[in-house]
């Protein structure tokens, strides 16, 4: 296992505009340290606000170490809190999701109200303080229908983040939509490599015949430098789409951890479907037309979204070992689209199942040459993986931050 230190001299010893080594991929103590410096630190996409529909909707996540429920409390605000009892440690809900009038332990059935507060816990003695054990907090946010949660104590800024993506968001309706359905596979990679792949579409073309009927590999549509910045074909969609209500423009964090930009779809298409027209008759929110193209929206370390006129498709990322990877993603619609009248799921969800497969194909065997004695680091290309790069450097750069000896203070 890699100390701190060869953590960081491997770091410093990257080429720039190279992959990471085989250690950085691969090694348990790095997977550790991704953990504790990044996963523990940083907002987290936990679930759409949509999925939690009434008060005491809950939805439950395992991040590294970290049992957490997300729960809908009756005054309709989302909480977030360390899924432990605070008696002998018990996890309160075993289920990936579900909904209860209150939080029980099914141990001893300590029971707390949908705000963590402890009401019941049988003969504890009269000294015992229930208000002293309430369920620990989680920070947690809603970011105009996307919920995002934080384990750090201190989490870190997230008002730029929310002032951004509040317009862009906005017309797809995200509080009046409902989950029509919801996918979770394991690939056998590194998160970092699930990422990676997410973060360019030089594979497209060889590994993504459904997506690419309707999702451009050009990297020109997707090489944005700015919000004046970008391929004609862009402009010209920006121009529509703003003319129309709909924010579109290039906005992003100035270290590339988070953007948002709306581009076309390819020749006018309307949807991710295999016909290339709308997957859903009811358009989501107040989309003004079907060919508004995707809303692309994502954040490390841990989502990548699409928001289209008929529906939305979240992705969410979760890391399990240094070499297994879940990726959950849920499809979204208006919560007034009925399924079989408005809606067919094979054709909403079948081009996303797809590319999700061939994409953890992709992965895995990445991984297994990553694992390979013989491998060693190649370059990327600055025209095909420019996504990537920004990733890797993000990646390299918080690390190197956050893993850097601080200097002693002086004795006085």
């Amino acid at each position: 296992m890699l100390s701190t230190s060869e953590h960081l001299a491997q770091i410093a010893a990257r080429k720039p505009d190279h992959a990471l080594s085989h250690d950085l991929y691969c090694d348990p103590g790095v997977f550790q340290t991704d953990l504790n410096e990044i996963w523990y630190k940083e907002w987290l996409f936990a679930v759409p606000s949509c999925e939690l529909v009434k008060p005491g909707a809950y939805a439950t996540m395992q991040v590294g170490a970290y049992p957490v429920v997300v729960i809908k409390g009756k005054d309709n605000r989302i909480r977030a809190f360390h899924n432990v009892c605070r008696h002998r440690g018990q996890r309160l809900c075993s289920k990936v999701s579900g909904s209860t009038p209150n939080l029980v332990c099914p141990y001893h059935q300590w029971t707390y109200d949908l705000e963590g507060k402890l009401i019941f816990a049988r003969d504890m003695g009269e000294d015992f303080d229930p208000s002293k054990f309430g369920l620990k907090k989680v920070h947690c946010i809603d970011l105009g229908g996307v919920v995002y949660i934080c384990l750090a104590e201190v989490p870190p800024p997230v008002a730029d983040l929310a002032k951004a993506a509040a317009p862009f968001l906005a017309p797809s309706g995200l509080a009046d939509a409902k989950v029509a359905f919801s996918s979770t596979i394991i690939e056998k990679g590194n998160w970092k490599l699930v990422f990676e792949n997410n973060r360019e579409c030089y594979h497209c073309g060889g590994s993504h015949p459904s997506l690419c009927r309707t999702y451009s590999d050009n990297p020109s549509m997707t090489a944005i430098y700015g919000p004046d910045d970008a391929a004609s074909e862009i402009m010209v969609h920006w121009d529509r789409c703003e003319k129309a209500g709909l924010p579109a423009r290039f906005t992003w964090k100035d270290d590339y951890q988070w953007r948002l930009t709306r581009i076309p779809l390819l020749n006018n298409a309307e949807s991710f479907t295999m016909s290339t027209k709308a997957a859903v008759a009811k358009r989501m929110g107040t989309m003004p037309f079907n060919d508004a193209g995707s809303l692309l929206m994502y954040h490390y370390p841990n989502t990548w979204n699409h928001f289209l006129a008929d529906h939305a498709i979240v992705f969410r990322i979760i890391p399990i070992s240094p070499t297994e990877t879940e990726v959950t993603t849920k499809w979204l619609v208006h919560k007034d689209a009925v399924e079989g009248v408005d809606y067919d799921l094979k054709t909403l969800t079948e081009v996303w199942l797809a590319t999700n497969d061939e994409d953890r194909q992709v992965v895995e065997e990445n991984q297994y040459g990553i694992l390979s004695p013989a491998y060693e680091p190649g370059p990327y290309s600055r025209l095909q993986e420019e996504g990537v790069i920004q990733f890797i450097d993000w990646y390299c750069n918080l690390m190197t931050h956050r893993l850097a000896p601080r200097p002693a203070l002086a004795a006085e």
